[in-house]
């Protein structure tokens, strides 16, 4: 039939409005395909109508010609589609032919072939969506069928009974790929059934809705309250997904791998690098506070008028998850109010987690949610995110970031290039989760992406100390989060500058690195690539301060060499290895070790 993919058959699972906008353009392509099978089971010709001799009138064959009659057989609950496929079928061929619709049950009801009874006739037959044997039958006793166990289903009005004007010339079953059991083909079942009271059968499948399961939440999944966000993920806690960073690397640019589809082994911190954490924490808590604060308060007056009022937080696990996080703490303590969140992958090149989208369609008004991340970079995830939401219409797809030195968006809680301490550590940081993997033997396509879960870290976790301590300063922060939320909301240009992406391109060719993935801007990415990748060296603006004390040290430990420089709209920049191999070092690539 050329159902959508993940497209629920009916309100039996949720169906949005988007859904039924993706159902409507692909109806009439269903019908047509439809009509094909149709004409080629001999129910239509060319010129419409029963080809002669196909008509039996009273149990004589008939030349006359006329209009064939076509029955659309939904299979219980599963009516929605069916309706809908009849219909586009009756619209698709008009006076060619008289289209029907109806759907079997399970409830018993005593058939009279009776002109002035609505139910003339039944069929009983096997339920062919339970464990019921293959070739079993059905009970009946003094002409009313009997369904003690609850394993016989019925077909009402389907066989023409006595009046051969009833008879229909073809019967589309319609069913789910649930339904299509050895028991539905069996002698005795439903196609077995119909086929004396028809000329032709047919038999379309749809693929089985599979409901979503619920968000992981801690403290089984991740060391954050259960309240504080659902995770919609799948747990790969004990899948060997580790690889050296060396080899990562070079089977990422070789072409031979994605980055989502294994993980870094997880960085454990020196001693002195966690001095500077708690350093860097202590000193920026209260700037980070008022980050908070601008954003979420800039999001709760532009939503007030959208979908209900009130955001669905949905961050982009895990660098937005921790922000998330503090924007539903401050929307708490500042409104009073409970803010739904949720962390879902996104992963460049592939898109963001369509599944973990129809969870929150199904739970949630599209129009409340707000997609959270930490901070941009030079853009990627920004336009990754719309291109990814395209299919999905009622989903807005500007990002809420804590900190935006790209000028990629439009609602953000600051333009500054300053270190955010969650982006200094990796899972440890992060509630013990790892980044999101999206590989085809772990992840099918009605699963959500994946990620680890490292209990055995649990010792050096500091997820909830930076919670704690940029929430406590929300109280010092507010006036000036408020001062600052009333600017940008009253900001006669906020549209994004896409000044960091035009950097990066800039500086991809001065250094001849020749692909702008290579190039990480900002304090948060550099700090990525010395904790994940095989950096090949870090520009730092001139003057940058304590801001960049914790690369300084990586890039040390690494033997990365800092460049200082002045013409530079970022704090840092983090440049990975162009062209690597594991054999090749050095500044410029080239020396063998």
């Amino acid at each position: 039939l050329g159902w959508p993919l993940r497209l629920p058959d009916g309100g039996r699972h949720g169906f949005t409005a988007a859904h039924r906008v993706r159902l409507e353009s692909a109806l009439p392509g269903m019908a047509a395909r439809l009509e094909t099978a149709l004409s080629g089971a001999g129910t239509l010709d060319a010129a419409g109508g029963i080809p002669a001799g196909g008509d039996p009138e009273g149990g004589v064959r008939s030349a006359r010609r006329r209009t064939p009659r076509v029955l659309v057989l939904g299979c219980e609950e599963l009516m929605y589609a069916p309706l809908r496929l009849a219909a586009a079928l009756e619209e698709r061929l008009g006076e060619r032919a008289e289209v029907r619709f109806s759907t079997t049950t399970r409830s018993p009801v005593l058939a009279l072939d009776d002109p002035s009874y609505a139910v003339r006739t039944c069929l009983a037959f096997p339920a062919h969506d339970t464990g019921t044997p293959a070739g079993a039958r059905p009970d009946h006793t003094s002409g009313l069928p009997k369904s003690p166990s609850g394993t016989v289903r019925y077909a009402y009005n389907v066989a023409p009974g006595a009046d051969a004007r009833r008879r229909f010339d073809a019967v589309v079953v319609v069913t789910d790929s649930a339904a299509d059991t050895p028991a539905l083909h069996a002698p005795g079942g439903l196609l077995d059934r119909l086929r004396p009271h028809t000329d032709a059968v047919l038999l379309g499948v749809l693929p089985s809705y599979r409901p979503l399961p619920a968000p992981l939440r801690g403290p089984y999944f991740s060391s954050y309250a259960p309240d504080e966000v659902g995770w919609l993920l799948q747990d790969l806690s004990d899948a060997r997904l580790e690889a050296p960073t060396e080899e990562r690397e070079e089977a990422i640019q070789s072409g031979g791998a994605h980055y989502a589809e294994s993980l870094p082994v997880e960085y454990q911190p020196t001693a002195e690098y966690e001095r500077l954490f708690h350093g860097a924490l202590e000193d920026s808590a209260l700037r980070v506070a008022r980050a908070v604060g601008t954003v979420t308060e800039t999001v709760l007056a532009e939503r007030r008028t959208r979908g209900t009022g009130r955001p669905v937080l949905v961050s982009l696990a895990r660098a937005g998850t921790p922000v998330g996080i503090l924007m539903r703490r401050w929307a708490q303590r500042a409104h009073g109010l409970e803010l739904p969140h949720y962390a879902v992958s996104i992963v460049r090149g592939r898109g963001i987690d369509a599944n973990a989208l129809r969870y929150i369609a199904s739970h949630h008004d599209p129009a409340d949610v707000v997609f959270v991340d930490g901070w941009t970079g030079k853009g990627a995830i920004t336009r990754e995110l719309a291109d990814a939401l395209a299919p999905f219409g009622e989903f807005d797809p500007e990002i809420a970031v804590l900190a935006d030195p790209g000028g990629c968006v439009r609602t953000y809680g600051t333009r500054e290039d300053f270190l955010i301490p969650s982006a200094c550590l990796n899972s440890t940081v992060s509630g013990l989760i790892s980044r999101t993997v999206l590989r085809a033997d772990l992840v099918g396509a009605d699963d959500y992406h994946g990620a680890k879960c490292y209990r055995d870290l649990a010792g050096a976790d500091v997820s909830g100390l930076f919670l704690d301590t940029v929430a406590a300063r929300f109280d010092e922060a507010a006036p000036g989060a408020a001062e600052d939320a009333a600017a940008l909301l009253h900001a006669a240009d906020r549209e994004p500058t896409w000044a960091g992406w035009r950097a990066v391109e800039r500086i991809s060719e001065e250094y001849g690195i020749g692909d702008v993935n290579l190039v990480k801007p900002g304090v948060g990415e550099t700090t990525r690539v010395l904790l994940r990748r095989v950096p090949w060296r870090v520009l730092a603006r001139r003057g940058a301060g304590r801001d960049l004390d914790h690369v300084r040290l990586l890039a040390e430990q690494r033997g990365v060499p800092v460049e200082e420089t002045d013409e530079l709209p970022y704090s840092s920049v983090g440049l990975i290895h162009p062209r690597f191999t594991r054999g090749a070092t050095g500044g410029n690539g080239r020396a063998a070790r």
